[in-house]
């Protein structure tokens, strides 16, 4: 690579910070923020810095390596491919092919070249039993907007850049920087709102860092998100203040939703929320007479036993009061590529419970299973037990509920696969590491957070570094290893057309696929004089062909759309490419009802799954909390899951993984700050060093997850010299949202005590 500075996006974490990357001597001098990014405006966080760690981390897998009865030992590529494909065609010929299971993790989503070959990948393992992080992250979110809008994706997106008062409840941008709400420089963004005379408003059980930059704050006890929210809604209607505005003539079934509201009176809910009748009607009465305001809601609301009515419930608050479309509000955004088009073009709007797991009877979502069942589906023999695993990006011994006992079940598996670049706690199981190229080692661009972002933003970034001789990137890995497995599923050979398919996609790669999205996106070709005409010819198709033609879709996505005019055009990989500090593309702009893709066109209000799930939230209006403690999570800016904790970087200072509890609770048990605590939960127990303060509501405690370094056989020398301990040895993997199947990560009952060196240890 070039001296000199080059300029890309931050890939770890949501936020899309653009970053300033300065080239000495073949070598990562400094990074630091680019100041003439559209989105990022030069900030960037803590996380940043890393990148140069981990791109020249020692620890980081450079060559396929193989386990063997001495150890593990580097092959060969070709050796390495053709012992995966070879191994996973015999269990798939000998036990059927829901005998092979897939995981992806998170970091699949940072990786358009990943997200490109993941499809056909899948397609050629031909399995059911397929698993990801989305089911312990935002499945609720996804199940919303697939049954109110008509699309998995779609997501209403706070615009804080606009709002007066940002309500947020469940989610800590300032240390997150936003999650489905790409939002680089939370601090800054606030204060601006601050600045205007708007009001931020934070609900949580612990007073976090965006807390304690609130306007008002409110401790919520875990897990009774939903009732609260229920109670604003009850609100809404008994002080006749519901008034969707610009969304009015597109909602449907408002009058279900007053009725299923009748019986959460804030006096009903306060008992159980910790929260006074008052104060909840005063949040209802400030978000309903607020005209511009948006309610947010993220992961303390959707990985907890009620995710999915508390996040459908969220969305319900902001469309009676009128937020949804309008500016200052919740709003759709307009991606340069547009994957929610795309996706119903083809078909692919999303789908729930249209088959079910075979041990536990979890319903799918859209083809994947809840990843708390997967040792389940490993542990239990009978037909389609999962004997082969592949895990993608991922280290789900950590990031899923009950590790350990993840753990017992790939140690029993006949086979097992890994796309990763470290021997970790869930790699250290595999027959077989294929460790891709880094980061920085490939082109960039966000499919995904492009369209979660508070601003419509295009960005491209070539390769920094040229790779090594003799690696691979993700995406050579996962079509090399479809194409293999396509080859001995026909008997050793493929049709021409097939073969020069294969050959054609290995050669150029994802990148063409990126430039053809571009230019026939709404952004796309800038078809100049030409559009006189075209456009007549346009509007005549849109007007006589049925409104579910595949061409009016081909159309509705293209730039000679109508609807797009307005909208900058001529965007192409080359044009980014002119660009490389990103393209600025405008800020989110009213969309509906062009934006809505369900069958009526119509906003579902009271979806009827949603609807039959409040006798589960009824019930606990009358079950009084137990005496154990509320175990959550939390997140740290120099943290995001376990992937980062091999930076020196981001794992020096403070110990970070700590005990959180009350001044009080702790002196009811005899903790003082520093002692070491016992935890038990699920049927295990953890220790760890405790951290007192009043930050955290009596009665609740807080563990941060991604932790758990000490495990053997891993080679992560960092990591393990700040191993901590992983709160998901603690949480039982049988604890879900019945509506969505989500894990829950916050809200499970855990019990506390004093650590006794004598006659207790933690648990490797």
């Amino acid at each position: 690579m070039e001296n000199g500075t080059h300029f890309r996006t931050c890939h770890l974490c949501e936020a899309l910070c653009g970053v300033a990357i300065t080239v000495k001597d073949g070598r990562i001098d400094s990074i630091k923020g680019d100041e003439n990014d559209p989105l990022s405006q030069g900030h960037i966080c803590p996380k940043a810095t890393a990148l140069q760690d981990l791109h020249e981390d020692p620890d980081r897998l450079r060559r396929p390596i193989r386990k063997t009865g001495d150890g593990w030992q580097e092959i060969s590529w070709d050796e390495a491919f053709d012992l995966v494909a070879n191994r996973l065609h015999q269990v798939r010929s000998q036990h059927g092919r829901n005998s092979i299971g897939v995981y992806l993790g998170n970091p699949n989503v940072h990786n358009h070249g990943s997200l490109v070959a993941t499809m056909p990948f899948l397609r050629a393992i031909g399995s059911q039993n397929r698993f990801s992080a989305t089911s312990n992250d935002q499945l609720p979110h996804m199940l919303t907007s697939l049954e109110m809008f008509g699309h998995q994706i779609l997501f209403p997106i706070p615009d804080i850049d606009h709002t007066d008062l940002f309500m947020c409840i469940g989610a800590n941008p300032m240390a997150s920087n936003g999650s489905l709400m790409s939002v680089p420089d939370i601090r800054g963004r606030l204060k601006a709102l601050k600045q205007r005379g708007g009001k931020l408003i934070v609900i949580d059980p612990r007073r976090t860092e965006t807390a304690k930059v609130a306007d008002e704050f409110h401790f919520i006890r875990p897990g009774s998100d939903a009732l609260l929210l229920m109670a604003m809604v009850h609100t809404l209607f008994d002080e006749d203040l519901v008034d969707p505005g610009p969304a009015e003539r597109l909602v449907k079934d408002i009058d279900l939703l007053r009725l299923a509201s009748v019986p959460y009176t804030p006096d009903a809910v306060s008992h159980r929320t910790g929260i006074e009748p008052e104060t909840i009607r005063e949040l209802a009465r400030q978000l309903a007479q607020t005209r511009k305001a948006a309610l947010y809601s993220r992961m303390g609301t959707s990985t907890q036993a009620f995710g999915g009515l508390a996040t459908w419930l969220s969305y319900c608050l902001n469309i009676l009061t009128g937020k949804l479309d309008t500016v200052g509000g919740m709003l759709f955004t307009q991606p340069a590529i547009d994957l929610v088009t795309l996706g119903a073009m083809s078909g692919q709007k999303g789908h729930f419970d249209k088959r079910r797991s075979r041990v536990r009877d979890l319903p799918e979502f859209a083809g994947e299973y809840p990843a708390s069942t997967m040792a389940d589906e490993m542990l239990t023999p009978g037909e389609g037990q999962i004997r082969a695993f592949v895990t993608v990006a991922g280290n789900p011994v950590l990031s899923n509920p009950n590790g350990r006992r993840l753990d017992k079940a790939l140690e029993g598996l006949d086979f097992m696969v890994s796309v990763d670049y470290y021997l970790n706690e869930t790699t250290r199981h595999a027959d077989v590491i294929l460790p891709p190229t880094a980061a920085l080692e490939r082109s960039h661009y966000d499919l995904i957070f492009n369209m979660f972002a508070v601003r419509n933003v295009a960005k491209f970034s070539d390769a920094l570094f040229k790779p090594a001789d003799d690696t691979r990137h993700d995406w050579q890995i996962l079509i090399e290893l479809t194409h293999r497995l396509e080859r001995l599923r026909k008997g050793g050979r493929l049709p021409l057309r097939s073969e020069l398919g294969w050959r054609t996609f290995k050669q150029l790669g994802p990148d063409p696929i990126l430039d053809m999205l571009l230019r026939t996106g709404p952004y796309g070709a800038n078809t100049g004089p030409a559009r006189k005409f075209l456009q007549p010819a346009v509007d005549l198709v849109m007007d006589i062909l049925p409104e579910r033609h595949p061409l009016r879709s081909l159309v509705r996505l293209s730039p000679v759309n109508r609807e797009w005019n307005g909208l900058a055009k001529g965007l192409s990989l080359a044009a980014l490419r002119d660009n490389p500090h990103g393209v600025d593309l405008g800020a989110l702009q009213p969309s509906l009802p062009n934006r809505l893709f369900t069958r009526d066109g119509l906003i579902q209000m009271a979806p009827r799954r949603f609807l039959q799930d409040l006798g589960r939230l009824h019930e606990a209006l009358s079950t009084d909390p137990d005496g154990d403690f509320r175990l959550i999570g939390r997140r740290h800016v120099r943290s995001n899951n376990y992937w980062m904790h091999n930076s020196r970087r981001l794992v020096k200072g403070k110990e970070r993984c700590t005990l959180i509890i009350h001044q009080q609770d702790a002196d009811r048990i005899g903790l003082k700050a520093g002692d070491m605590a016992e935890v038990q939960g699920g049927g295990q127990q953890i220790v760890l060093p405790v951290e007192i303060n009043e930050d955290i509501m009596p009665g609740v405690v807080s563990i941060p997850h991604g932790w758990g370094h000490d495990r053997e056989g891993i080679r992560q020398s960092v990591a393990q010299s700040h191993a901590g301990t992983s709160i998901n040895d603690v949480l039982a993997d049988d604890q879900i949202d019945h509506l969505s199947g989500t894990s829950v990560l916050n809200g499970q009952s855990v019990s506390i005590k004093a650590w006794q060196a004598k006659t207790s240890r933690q648990s490797a």
